[in-house]
């Protein structure tokens, strides 16, 4: 699947069968549901669960929070927009 046709089935609120927990969690928040987003993303224990946490709590405004999972993902809080993270992680799960 493709970044694209992720955002379509977002648009279209058809989530795509058999998601792996990472795009479930994004998916989650892009239909607006951070709780449930964030229920999937604290059970990922490796680090692109981390990351997906990390992004989660600074979209929450939770920055201290936000840097300890970066931490835990071996990266550094981004300076860009949300939707350019959200952007870059699904990029990054759908082309591993």
């Amino acid at each position: 699947m493709t970044l694209e046709e992720f955002k379509k089935a977002i648009k279209n609120k058809k989530k795509p069968e058999k998601l792996d927990p990472h795009l479930e969690a994004m998916y989650e928040d892009a239909i607006g549901n951070w709780d449930g987003a964030h229920d999937i993303a604290q059970n990922i224990s490796n680090k692109l669960g981390s990351l997906i946490h990390a992004y989660l709590h600074r979209k929450e405004g939770d920055n201290w929070n936000a840097n300890y999972w970066y931490n835990q993902a071996g990266r550094k809080m981004p300076n860009i927009s949300l939707e350019q993270e959200w952007n870059a992680i699904c990029f990054e799960l759908l082309n591993d």
